[in-house]
């Protein structure tokens, strides 16, 4: 439930960023470079300071594309230059309140280095159903690892869609037998705060068929139905999704809930 060969370099090129193809990338090297960069970058001195879901973010960020460099060049200078990257990604991820030291971090990053495009670091998937009854009750877990409760979720498994998952967690979890009815949300982990790693979590409204109410002996230390006006507590980021969840069960037409772009400040690209 929880997530031979031997691999060979692809001679490709890495795929540009979005919003670079058909334009030559600038350099970023020398004080030339530099000096441009800051001008283009003025200081906002009524922006505010830096949180730690902001640090946590960028040193994410930083240390994906760091490791995604290292698996598509062989050059051992940029390499080294890479890895001074990791190096500051994983300052910054103490500095969030990691609890390891920063060289275990970056070994850590180093080990999950790959090549090519399967190095190319990506955000983890997680599956989750917000399951309602025909009392238009909601059905939530106890999560072992947090006590928190939330509606049944977990990994995206190889060799099953999306929705497959969703159905597959639901009975692991909770023994209720449940069928999609549509897509709900789709989160960025990171940015609600909800996890400390990338993570995107596809979010299906599914309605119960049957089965027998059971927690998982491992992963749940309760399960159970509830009411709107009756929901447990602590519960995860309800006012994210308790709204939307509610009025699907009560089979209202609801728009699919996703986290907007951000804003770009001066000098940067968009949902930078």
């Amino acid at each position: 439930m929880r997530p031979g060969g031997v691999a060979t370099r692809p001679s490709v090129s890495p795929p540009r960023p979005a919003g670079t193809r058909g334009r030559p990338i600038p350099s970023t090297s020398g004080t030339g470079a530099a000096r441009v960069a800051l001008a283009s970058n003025p200081v906002d001195e009524d922006a505010a300071p830096a949180s730690t879901s902001d640090l946590l973010r960028w040193s994410e960020a930083l240390s994906a594309v760091a490791r995604t460099a290292l698996g598509f060049t062989e050059n051992l200078y940029e390499r080294e230059r890479f890895q001074e990257v990791l190096k500051v990604a994983a300052d910054m991820r103490t500095a969030a309140g990691h609890p390891l030291s920063p060289d275990v971090l970056v070994d850590e990053w180093m080990t999950s280095v790959g090549e090519g495009v399967s190095g190319y670091v990506t955000p983890k998937v997680a599956v989750g159903a917000v399951v309602g009854n025909d009392r238009g009750e909601l059905l939530l877990v106890c999560r072992a690892d947090s006590g928190v409760w939330l509606y049944p979720t977990g990994w995206a498994d190889v060799g099953y869609s999306a929705s497959e998952v969703a159905v597959k967690e639901v009975w692991e979890e909770t023994g209720i037998d449940v069928e999609p009815v549509r897509l709900l949300a789709v989160l960025d982990g990171l940015r609600l705060g909800f996890t400390r790693i990338p993570l995107y979590s596809i979010v299906f409204h599914c309605r119960a068929l049957g089965g027998t109410l059971k927690a998982h002996p491992l992963e749940c230390l309760d399960v159970g139905w509830f009411a709107e006006d009756a929901m447990p507590s602590p519960l995860a980021g309800v006012d994210r999704w308790g709204e939307a969840a509610f009025a699907a069960i009560r089979g209202e037409d609801v728009d699919v809930v996703f986290d907007l772009p951000r804003p770009a400040r001066a000098g940067e690209s968009p949902a930078v």
